[in-house]
């Protein structure tokens, strides 16, 4: 069953480990992006790119689905982009390589499709594969990542 708020939303109630997976109730965790996180389109940038730096692409996924939440539907596929290659950095952390790379090809496209600046992380997460190291991974997508 699934936690749920006062107004009987789904929320995750249950602390994560440092690569997003859920550990039993009552154990100790790593801080969470709060469920209604709604960052400006910079937060989003910087908090994402906090957490990349700090190895924790799960919390820069949730970041950039906070803002994907609240964009403006021009920039939702961005964001949901971003957040799926996020995943797929997660995915590569957690050993489920084909997981990852599906989630790569995925926001990828999302990225490439909105252009500018986000066309580099796109490039850079499809060339991606199943056995990339997940550290080096994060970096280069930080690299490529705006600021």
């Amino acid at each position: 069953m699934r936690d749920r708020d006062p107004e009987g939303r789904p929320r995750q109630g249950r602390p994560r480990d440092a690569f997003g997976r859920p550990l039993p109730y009552g154990s100790p965790g790593v801080p969470r992006v709060p469920d209604d996180y709604a960052p400006t389109t910079e937060q989003a940038l910087a908090d994402g790119r906090r957490f990349l730096s700090e190895g924790m692409p799960f919390n820069a996924h949730e970041v950039f689905e906070g803002r994907w939440k609240c964009a403006p539907d021009d920039e939702r596929d961005l964001w949901q982009g971003l957040a799926q290659i996020c995943v797929g950095l997660t995915h590569l952390q957690r050993g489920n390589g084909p997981g990852a790379v599906t989630l790569f090809s995925r926001g990828a496209a999302k990225a490439q499709a909105y252009g500018g600046a986000y066309d580099a992380v796109g490039k850079a997460a499809s060339h991606l594969s199943h056995d990339s190291d997940p550290a080096e991974a994060i970096a280069l997508i930080l690299e490529k990542l705006p600021s």
